[in-house]
């Protein structure tokens, strides 16, 4: 399919998203939104994709966040499908995404980083959530997202005045899996390869066990992760008994998702 704000190619079982607005920053109006739910939607139903890659085109910015020009000519603030970029609420997905932020990665843009599992940046890239400084709030996830990740000082002094840190300062406070001087898709594309060598069933089960059992106490979740539906159909499927099968035969396994 073609989308006029988003770019989106497919390299086997990976999928690369492009936010594709680099004269506004990669801002997303609510067009660009719907486009990137839907984008999601066909990821998350094709079970021949089972890693995704979001990145910005050009060399300033992943992601500005939301349009505010858009905003100050009076369209209307709402919560998009699926939250912002079509992602921030899609808690439902247990394919895993890479953030490859090749510039600022502000309010909603960093919300989308949040938002997805591994994040790679180039050194030259930046974060925050400057909303209060615009008379708003980080309703994309922020707020709750960024507290959970590395402290509640932490990211209140982030939040409360907006303040951009450095993708080096990410690093340190735990949001950035890894800074790199050039090449950021390269390195995501790296990330991701170490990803699709493992069984697509183990690790969707394990990133739904993963997210679930952050709020659950441990002695309850080491009985319910078993039940969790992608732990039972991992289990049960027949790359459960390729993995042992190859190992013991050593050689590479023949995954099928199933």
């Amino acid at each position: 399919m073609t989308f006029q704000y988003a770019l989106v190619e497919r390299e086997g079982p990976l999928t690369i998203v492009t936010l594709n607005r680099p004269q506004a920053r990669n801002a997303l109006n609510s067009e660009a939104h719907a486009e990137l739910a839907d984008i999601f939607d066909a990821f998350a139903a094709d079970p021949d994709q089972w890693v995704a890659i979001l990145t910005g085109a050009g060399d300033k910015a992943f992601c500005a966040g939301q349009d505010l020009a858009a905003l100050a000519d009076g369209a209307v603030l709402r919560p998009p499908p699926r939250g912002f970029g079509g992602l921030s609420s899609r808690f439902d997905l247990n394919k895993p995404i890479i953030a490859a932020v090749n510039g600022i990665a502000f309010g909603g843009g960093f919300e989308l980083a949040l938002a997805c599992d591994i994040v790679v940046a180039l050194e030259t890239a930046k974060f925050a959530l400057p909303e209060p400084k615009v008379g708003l709030a980080a309703l994309g996830g922020g707020i709750e997202r960024l507290p959970r990740e590395i402290g509640l000082k932490r990211a209140m002094g982030m939040m409360l005045t907006g303040k951009p840190v450095s993708a080096t300062e990410g690093l340190h406070l735990g949001f950035v899996n890894e800074v790199v001087a050039e090449d950021v898709m390269g390195a995501a594309r790296r990330w991701a390869q170490d990803i699709l060598v493992c069984s697509p069933m183990s690790v969707r089960a394990t990133k739904e066990a993963v997210l679930r059992g952050l709020d659950t106490p441990l002695e309850v979740s080491a009985e319910t992760v078993w039940t969790y539906a992608a732990m039972v159909e991992m289990l049960a499927s027949q790359d459960a008994a390729e993995g042992p099968k190859a190992f013991t035969e050593k050689r590479a396994a023949d995954w099928r998702g199933r």
